[in-house]
């Protein structure tokens, strides 16, 4: 029987308690690792638990709350003796608004959710993952790194372009540890996270363009899946990326060149 990629592995995932988040600690307990699954709701990260196969500790936190956060870090760290990899993919959509009626408060959520939240992620996990290595895997979005015609999304383009430079400031601040950072821009993932989106007053604002025969041409327009992405996160996590530091992966079936 052949080994699994992540045996003997601790992964800390935030937003685990669905999209995303839930498919990649599926994906990443079949191979093998240990998962400390972060989440606001408790309930949600209940049920993702209940769906592994190994091993799970639920860390219900907000990954903009500081001291939240920490604890989350050494409750996974103390549990198992160590971290090895970090899948910060906490984020929200936020509101999307032109510039004169985006409410300084619902700028402020969004960077501290997406932004702050995967640099409060990061920090705590770090010393364990100095110990003896590993993989910081953040997602970002193709919005605010190759695309920016979603007029409106301002806060959430912004968040988006800092978790790259976090990424590639941080490949090289930790190399030293063999700890490795990179960062995947989504475009269009069949998840939930659309529903919470916020947009005002956007009819104010003109398209772009429109483009008659779809937006996805590797799919005919068709919404990536979560497992799509989880697959990718899963390579960057594991040994088979060991070369792979401070770049970004855009995983949109070529979307954001087409409407970039």
């Amino acid at each position: 029987m052949n080994a699994r990629v992540l045996d003997g592995k601790v992964v800390l995932v935030t937003g685990a308690g669905s999209g995303i988040g839930k498919a990649a600690a599926m994906l990443l307990s079949r191979e093998g690792a240990r998962v400390g699954l972060v989440g606001l709701d408790p309930e949600s990260l209940g049920g993702t638990a209940a769906g592994l196969q190994g091993p799970s500790l639920v860390l219900a936190a907000d990954v903009s709350d500081d001291a939240q956060v920490r604890s989350a870090c050494e409750r996974l760290g103390n549990e198992y003796g160590r971290i090895d990899g970090v899948f910060a993919n906490a984020g929200i959509n936020g509101v999307w608004a032109p510039i004169e009626e985006l409410d300084r408060q619902e700028w402020d959520r969004t960077i501290a959710v997406n932004l702050t939240g995967s640099f409060l992620t990061i920090k705590y996990a770090v010393p364990w993952l100095k110990r003896q290595g590993g993989s910081v895997v953040i997602t970002s979005s193709v919005n605010g790194t190759r695309m920016f015609s979603n007029i409106g999304a301002t806060a959430y383009s912004c968040s988006k372009a800092g978790q790259v430079a976090l990424a590639k400031m941080l490949a090289l601040e930790l190399a030293h540890w063999r700890i490795r950072a990179n960062v995947i821009c989504p475009g269009r993932v069949a998840t939930h996270i659309e529903e919470s989106t916020i947009k005002q007053d956007l009819d104010t604002l003109e398209p772009m363009a429109v483009y008659p025969h779809g937006s996805i041409p590797l799919t005919d327009g068709r919404a990536g899946r979560p497992l799509d992405v989880a697959q990718l996160v899963l390579f960057l996590l594991s040994d088979a990326s060991h070369h792979v530091s401070g770049t970004e992966i855009w995983i949109d079936g070529a979307e954001s060149l087409l409407v970039g």
